[in-house]
């Protein structure tokens, strides 16, 4: 099939960025510079891409391998889609002739941390995981329609994280983890409704149920 058709903890960051600016003489960007991917729809659009969502049991994890969705390629030259993405959602973000940036501060929505001037202590996260795609339907894809998947930075597909919450969320869905930053929930669910939409991946029951009662409790 084509992929194509379609507030003790809060209170705990502030006292930590407070205390990050003190010790290492930089100003945490203010909250109007957490900057989320592109694409994420309406609650009203993504509550009906859930309903048009096909719920099925996974497919086996038989054949996967990561290099069956090559990724970080080259999507705007001389820029690789995680240079793209560390620029385009990162905070007074400087890059080299190469496009690599050297020097930024970058929001990690998932747990609500910042990362200041190390790129490299930045992930960039594929949203649905390579794994839950291939298990979903992407293992009907061609190699092309893969790294278009694994490369997607005009969807939300590629979202700024810590490795610490990269690595706690792994290629699980929604029903099997949801971000500590309860905030982003909302944007979260949204985000994963729109990649399954739009690359015709399959939901499960569990899936569904975990989706809308986020969409109906924090959206």
């Amino acid at each position: 099939m084509s992929p194509y058709p379609r507030a003790l903890s809060r209170a705990f960051g502030a006292v930590s960025a407070l205390t990050l600016a003190v010790v290492l003489g930089w100003s945490a960007p203010a909250a109007a510079d957490h900057t989320l991917p592109p694409g994420i729809p309406s609650d009203s659009a993504a509550q009906s891409q859930l309903n048009s969502l096909t719920v099925a049991s996974k497919g086996p994890q038989d054949g996967y391998d990561r290099g069956l969705f090559p990724h970080w390629n080259v999507v705007d030259s001389p820029c690789t889609a995680r240079q793209v993405v560390l620029e385009r959602d990162g905070h007074d973000v400087v890059t080299d002739s190469s496009c690599q940036p050297t020097s930024g501060s970058w929001w990690s929505a998932f747990d609500d941390e910042w990362v200041e001037d190390v790129p490299g202590d930045i992930s960039v996260d594929h949203l649905v995981p390579l794994s839950e795609a291939w298990k979903t339907g992407a293992a009907d894809w061609s190699t092309a329609q893969r790294t278009d998947f694994a490369n997607d930075v005009t969807s939300s597909q590629l979202w700024l994280a810590t490795p610490s919450s990269n690595g706690a969320k792994g290629d699980k869905d929604p029903s099997e983890w949801m971000p500590t930053n309860t905030a982003v929930h909302c944007d979260y669910a949204k985000s994963w409704i729109n990649v399954k939409h739009i690359y015709e991946l399959t939901i499960t029951s569990s899936e569904e149920s975990t989706l809308q009662d986020t969409l109906d409790t924090a959206c």
